[in-house]
């Protein structure tokens, strides 16, 4: 069996087990992983926008050096994933999404993300932080952000070169970002 539900499943609120839906989860909007394809990221979110679901792809600027000139380039913070804002009865208008692979979750239902992260992912880049992907870290010192558009999330602190970084781990996708900051506007988390 896979793991996206058939229509008539979606239609009667069925998850893959053939157990009801809570209707609550069904009708309430909430931002979601979709995993794409490979590279595909811009051009689905595109083809979301096009059926009218709000999707957020989120981008960093990285500087890559060809033979002959330097070119700036918009990547994926995340690849392989685009967030959607849906409730789970039009899911189906995102699962049919040409190189949408599947919306991320655990035992056949899609899992929501925490609305703050995405939120504060939105302020932070849009204030143009200095932000890139790192490598998934779940261990080290846990700090809360106390002002800023980071303002009330979580996550680690890691020094690097005398530079402080806020390091973001989404642990539904295991992918992680790091932020610089002022080590002023944290506080430890115990």
């Amino acid at each position: 069996m896979g793991s996206t539900l058939n229509s008539a499943e979606a239609m009667h609120g069925l998850n893959r087990r053939g157990s009801a839906v809570r209707p609550a989860e069904c009708l309430e909007e909430r931002w979601y992983a979709a995993q794409t394809c490979a590279n595909r990221e811009k051009r689905v979110q595109e083809q979301l926008r096009q059926r009218a679901v709000e999707a957020y792809l989120p981008v960093y600027a990285s500087v890559s050096r060809w033979k002959d000139r330097r070119v700036r380039l918009e990547l994926a913070l995340f690849p392989g994933y685009v967030f959607v804002r849906l409730a789970l009865r039009d899911r189906l208008r995102v699962l049919e999404t040409p190189g949408v692979a599947r919306l991320v979750g655990f035992g056949g239902q899609p899992t929501p993300l925490p609305d703050q992260e995405i939120e504060a992912l939105r302020q932070g880049l849009a204030k143009e932080l200095r932000v890139e992907p790192r490598s998934y870290l779940t261990v080290g010192q846990r700090v809360r952000v106390n002002t800023g558009p980071l303002q009330g999330l979580e996550g680690i602190l890691e020094r690097k070169k005398k530079i402080s970084r806020f390091v973001i781990s989404l642990d539904l996708i295991m992918r992680s970002v790091a932020v610089e900051i002022d080590e002023a506007e944290l506080e430890a988390v115990r």
